[in-house]
């Protein structure tokens, strides 16, 4: 696996404050959004809470002894959010879900793969579908159980797979 590639901002001082000018300001929330996904999805992060944020890579540049304050922090998941590629698990917006895929674009996807591998008509577990070795080289192998899970009520929702519940066990039937 490769390493993450930062941008040429991450080691640009002044990324870490934001801009009083809009237009800059929009630019640089662009580039701030841009690296957050980009980041999420090499790590495989799909949560994101507020108040470890501080302390997370993405926003902080060790070797340039700069972050980015809570406060920016805050400013940067707004935005995500008003994106549609956060959102939040809670009505305080300390958690949130982190999409660098729509969970309709994860649920094309695994609909694809059931289709792939004949398994229209059949039940999967979600472990198989999120853990097993069948999925390994596909994408969404590791996915976050609770995207996994709204990726699959999306396709539901289309009419392409019912979700099914074991008692300790959950599962899908693609149809």
């Amino acid at each position: 696996m490769t390493e993450f590639e930062w941008p040429w901002q991450y080691s640009f001082p002044p990324f870490f404050t934001l801009q009083p000018n809009v237009d800059v300001r929009k630019t640089q929330l662009d580039a701030w959004c841009s690296l957050v996904l980009g980041w999420a999805r090499k790590n495989n992060v799909g949560q994101i809470d507020v108040t470890g944020a501080t302390s997370m890579a993405v926003f902080r540049n060790d070797s340039i002894s700069r972050a980015l304050p809570a406060d920016g922090i805050r400013v940067v998941l707004d935005e995500l959010a008003k994106r549609g590629n956060l959102e939040w698990t809670d009505k305080t917006k300390r958690r949130g879900y982190l999409f660098w895929r729509s969970v309709r674009e994860w649920g094309q996807q695994i609909y694809q793969w059931a289709q792939d591998t004949s398994r229209i008509n059949t039940v999967c577990t979600l472990f198989e579908i999120n853990q097993g070795d069948e999925t390994a080289g596909q994408e969404f192998h590791g996915l976050d159980g609770d995207i996994l899970i709204k990726a699959l009520k999306a396709l539901e929702v289309a009419g392409k797979a019912e979700l099914m519940d074991f008692g300790d066990n959950q599962g899908v039937k693609f149809l």
